[in-house]
C-alpha cells in the first residue's frame, strides 16, 4: 500500500512539472502578443475609373466613364456571388466624379487586400487595340507614359489639385521624376495579378493581350496594398468598341478579370505561411520609452543598443525596381538608412536592434512619414527571415 501512495505522488509530480513547462511556454509566447494566423483575402476594392463630370477616353458612341462603370459592377456582382466570404467595396457605382486621391482613400480606410481601377484605352491610330494591365512603377516606355498622362489628367477637373498633389503636373514628363523613388513593397503582387488578369484576357476572353507593365498612375500612388489599373480594350477602335459596349462584351471581360482574382486569391493563400501577427499592446516593455519624433536620434539609439544577436530586427520603409540615392530627400530626417537587394528589388530600411520591444516602438514613429513602413527580420547571413521564425530564435 505504501509502495502504491510513493508511486502516485511521483506520477503527480511528473504531471506538475509538465504543466509548470507547459505555463512557461505558453507566457513566453505570450509576451510576444503573438497570434498564429494564415493569410486570407478578405477585402477587395473595385475603382471603375473616371465618372460625372470626367467622362475620360470617348469613342465614336461609348464614353469610358460609362463602360468602366459597367464591367466595375459587374465585376463586383461575380465576385459577391461567388466568393461571399470576400467584402466588395466600390469607389463609386454612379455616374459621379471621385477625385484619384479619394479612390486610394477609401481602399486604404478599408484595410482592402487588392485595389482594382477598371479603364478604357484610346490612341490617335484606330487600329490600336488590345488590353493592358498596369502595376505602379516608373514607364519604361514612351508610350506606357503617354497612357499614364491621359489617366493622370483626371485631376485637372479637381479643385486646387497643385496642392493636392503637391505640384505634380499630368502633362509635364518631368513630374513622372518623383515615381523614380516611390514605395512600392507591393510591386511583386500587383505584377503578379496583372499577369493572371492577362493571361484571362488572352486564353478565356480572346482578347489581344499588349502585355503587363508599370507606369505612374496617381489612383495607385498612395494605395497601401497591391494595385493594379487595367485598360480593358480601346475605345477608339471601332470594332473594340462595339464589342465593349455590348453587354456580352462586358460579361467576357468581367469575367476574365473575376477568375484572375479567383487564381490570385487562391495562390497568394495557398502559398502564404503561417507567420507572426504581433500585437504590440501585449509586449512587456521593460522601460517605455515616450515616442519621439526625432527619427536620427532614435534610430541611433536603436543602433547603439543593438548587439550581435542571431538576428537583427528593422523598419523597411521602401522597395524599388530602381536604387535610390541614400542621401535622396527620400529619405530625409533618417539617418542610417540601409539598402539591400534581394533578387531584383532594392529594399530600405531603417533603425536596426535585436530588441524587439524597441523596434515595434521605433516602428511606430517611422509610421509619421511611412505610414506602409513594417518590420522585417534579417538573420546573421543577411537574409529575411518570417518574423515568427525570427522570434523564436530569440527566445531560446
Amino acid at each position: 500500500m505504501h509502495f502504491i501512495t510513493i508511486f502516485f505522488k511521483q506520477i503527480r509530480c511528473q504531471v506538475s512539472i509538465l504543466m509548470l513547462i507547459f505555463l512557461n511556454l505558453s507566457l513566453t509566447h505570450l509576451s510576444y502578443g503573438q497570434v498564429e494566423e494564415k493569410y486570407s483575402l478578405k477585402t477587395v476594392v473595385i475603382d471603375a475609373g473616371h465618372g460625372g463630370r470626367d467622362p475620360g477616353t470617348s469613342g465614336k458612341k461609348a464614353k469610358e466613364k460609362d463602360i468602366a462603370l459597367a464591367i466595375a459592377l459587374k465585376l463586383g456582382t461575380y465576385i459577391e456571388e461567388n466568393i461571399p466570404d470576400v467584402k466588395v467595396i466600390y469607389t463609386r457605382t454612379t455616374d459621379v466624379f471621385v477625385p484619384l486621391n479619394e479612390r486610394a482613400n477609401i481602399a486604404n480606410k478599408n484595410k482592402a487586400d487588392l485595389f482594382i481601377s477598371i479603364h478604357l484605352n484610346g490612341n490617335p491610330n484606330s487600329r490600336a487595340y488590345g488590353t493592358e494591365t498596369y502595376a505602379m512603377g516608373l514607364h519604361k516606355t514612351e508610350g506606357n507614359l503617354e497612357v499614364a498622362k491621359v489617366e493622370n489628367s483626371a485631376i485637372l477637373f479637381e479643385e486646387d489639385y497643385t496642392t493636392k498633389y503637391e505640384g505634380f503636373d499630368p502633362t509635364s514628363a518631368e513630374s513622372y521624376i518623383i515615381f523614380t523613388f516611390l514605395q512600392n513593397k507591393h510591386l511583386e503582387q500587383s505584377l503578379n495579378y496583372a499577369s493572371f488578369v492577362e493571361d484571362e484576357f488572352k486564353t478565356r476572353a480572346l482578347r489581344k493581350s499588349r502585355g503587363v507593365k508599370q507606369a505612374g498612375f496617381l489612383v495607385l500612388w498612395k494605395t497601401t496594398m497591391p494595385s493594379v489599373l487595367i485598360e480593358a480594350g480601346f475605345l477608339t477602335n471601332p470594332q473594340e468598341e462595339r464589342f465593349l459596349m455590348s453587354k456580352s462584351g462586358q460579361e467576357y471581360i468581367a469575367s476574365a478579370i473575376y477568375r484572375a482574382f479567383k487564381s490570385y486569391k487562391s495562390t497568394i493563400e495557398a502559398n502564404s505561411q503561417f507567420v507572426a501577427k504581433i500585437d504590440s499592446t501585449k509586449i512587456k516593455a521593460t522601460e517605455p520609452e515616450p515616442i519621439n519624433s526625432n527619427y536620427a536620434q532614435i534610430s541611433a539609439t536603436l543602433d547603439s543598443n543593438a548587439n550581435k544577436g542571431p538576428v537583427q530586427f528593422k523598419v523597411q520603409i521602401a522597395s524599388s525596381t530602381n536604387s535610390i540615392p541614400i542621401n535622396s530627400d527620400f529619405f530625409k530626417g533618417f539617418e542610417n538608412v540601409e539598402e539591400y537587394k534581394f533578387e531584383n528589388y532594392y529594399k530600405y530600411t531603417v533603425g536596426s536592434t535585436s530588441n524587439f520591444e524597441k523596434i515595434v516602438e521605433y516602428k511606430k514613429i517611422v509610421e509619421e512619414k511611412f505610414p506602409g513602413a513594417f518590420i522585417i527580420a534579417i538573420d546573421e547571413n543577411k537574409n529575411i527571415i518570417p518574423l515568427s521564425k525570427a522570434l523564436n530564435r530569440i527566445k531560446k
